[in-house]
């Protein structure tokens, strides 16, 4: 495991040199916060402040390091990165899965999601060498999701914009999908799990743009899409980029309604659920234009060293100290 911790240490000065040189200011923002940008696809980490002078307080692991970072942004920070610590609950351990990772995120601001393709394209030059796969090097493939599914699932998106008839084509694939209760993303999330993603080409780095606006996150609407991508190598996903939302208004309704399904979703686990900073949509609608990558830099190091597992670079992997 020592060549994969030196392997790490020159991938980090690499990746700090690449932002340095273009003007990003590294952060260091907290892992633990009172509040979360709410996302019911994620279960979080709880722990408790205790204080013999102060209330107690419930406080949460990061998912995600956007909610300060955001904050600099809108105080005029300019463009950004950090390299941390992530935590996600309830995920599975394997190959490609560990509750604790860590991230690299950037934000470029003046700059929208498809600025950010050609800023991560220099990235991966910068870090991949006459040994790495082609499957890491520049210039990347694009799809749009439109094109993904409609190619490999034979499911025309434009053509069932609601869920119902969405459904439909889920069945027809063989895919059980209940008959009431579950969203257009829902439905979605089956069909691109299981024909989609598992069969995207893996020549090169792939970019899959264009989400459909169905898809509810904090990325700018653009009629029928969200500006925004994910990207692919060797199959496995390694980031997603936002061409970030600013407008109060739609930031709050996005919170309000995920804080929503957050709270049907654990009424039965038990499991405690964030608060909202009512301020945040305010804050970051004062935001310039802003794009955010987030990127998985222990599935890139894997990737960038021929290896087949997480295991395999990173130095106690939760599944080793579990079993």
């Amino acid at each position: 495991m020592r060549d994969a911790a030196l392997f790490r240490n020159h991938m980090m000065r690499q990746i700090r040199s690449f932002f340095d040189e273009r003007s990003y200011l590294e952060v260091d923002t907290p892992v633990l916060s009172p509040t979360l940008i709410p996302e019911s696809t994620i279960e979080n980490f709880a722990t408790r402040f205790d204080n013999p002078f102060l209330s107690s307080v419930e406080l949460f692991l990061v998912p995600s390091p956007e909610i300060y970072m955001k904050r600099l942004i809108a105080d005029g920070w300019g463009s950004l990165y950090q390299i941390s610590h992530c935590f996600r609950n309830s995920e599975q351990l394997g190959k490609i899965h560990n509750i604790e990772f860590t991230m690299l995120e950037y934000y470029t601001v003046e700059a929208d999601e498809q600025d950010s393709i050609a800023i991560t394209e220099e990235l991966f030059s910068a870090l991949a060498d006459g040994d790495s796969p082609d499957h890491l090097r520049p210039p990347f493939a694009h799809l749009t999701v439109e094109e993904a599914t409609k190619t490999l699932a034979g499911v025309d998106l434009e053509k069932h914009p609601r869920q119902s008839s969405l459904a439909e084509e889920a069945r027809r694939l063989g895919l059980s999908v209940p008959d009431e209760g579950e969203s257009w993303e829902e439905t979605f999330n089956r069909i691109f799990l299981t024909f989609v993603e598992p069969n995207l080409p893996q020549e090169k780095p792939l970019v899959l743009d264009r989400y459909p606006a169905q898809i509810e996150c904090l990325a700018a609407r653009d009629g029928a899409f969200r500006q925004r991508w994910e990207l692919y190598a060797g199959g496995i996903e390694l980031a997603n980029c936002y061409n970030e939302e600013r407008d109060r208004h739609a930031i709050d309704r996005y919170m309000d309604d995920e804080y929503a399904r957050l709270v049907g979703k654990r009424s039965e686990s038990g499991m405690p659920i964030p608060d909202i900073d009512r301020e945040f949509g305010t804050i970051i609608s004062h935001m310039p234009p802003v794009s955010g990558v987030a990127m998985g830099l222990d599935r890139l190091q894997m990737l960038l060293m021929g290896r087949g597992s997480l295991d395999e670079v990173m130095l106690f992997p939760l599944s080793r100290i579990l079993g």
